[in-house]
């Protein structure tokens, strides 16, 4: 995870995008959730996730805020960038409090309308307290595919 900090500031001073417009709307996959991203500058934003997770069993609910950098990927298409970060995810389930580190790293495309697609994976290692000892369990489940208004 470090490594990946590390590896990210260094090639943000590479390549910068334009993130200049507030997201609304859905990412699903093994979790359906609710997401927002806030620009906080031209090239980073925050990225708001809840929803309820793909537990088969019972119901769950989950929380992940994102501190993402943003690159441009002009080889593709005009539209097109490239993004990754870290940030801390939640979970509760089963009446259990779970919380972790999380990645993230994805591809997305900007419409000429309002519109933006994303496909990005986010993998997170859960702090888990489920019979009152504490341990850490990887979560490899995070790839989504999300659909955003852009205002």
């Amino acid at each position: 995870m470090i490594l990946a900090l590390v590896f990210v500031a260094g090639a943000s001073t590479l390549a910068s995008a334009q993130v200049d417009t507030k997201n609304i709307g859905l990412r699903l996959g093994w979790a359906n959730e609710i997401s927002y991203q806030q620009p906080l500058s031209s090239t980073n934003r925050l990225e708001f996730d809840f929803g309820i997770p793909g537990f088969y069993n019972y119901l769950a609910l989950g929380a992940s805020g994102i501190y993402q950098w943003v690159w441009d990927l002009p080889e593709l298409a005009t539209g097109f960038k490239w993004y990754a970060g870290v940030g801390a995810s939640a979970l509760l389930f089963n009446n259990y409090f779970n919380f972790g580190p999380s990645g993230q790293i994805g591809i997305e495309y900007n419409f000429d309308i309002p519109l933006q697609l994303a496909l990005d994976y986010r993998p997170t290692f859960y702090l888990l307290n489920p019979s009152g000892g504490y341990y850490f369990q990887f979560s490899p489940y995070g790839a989504a595919l999300s659909v955003r208004y852009k205002f």
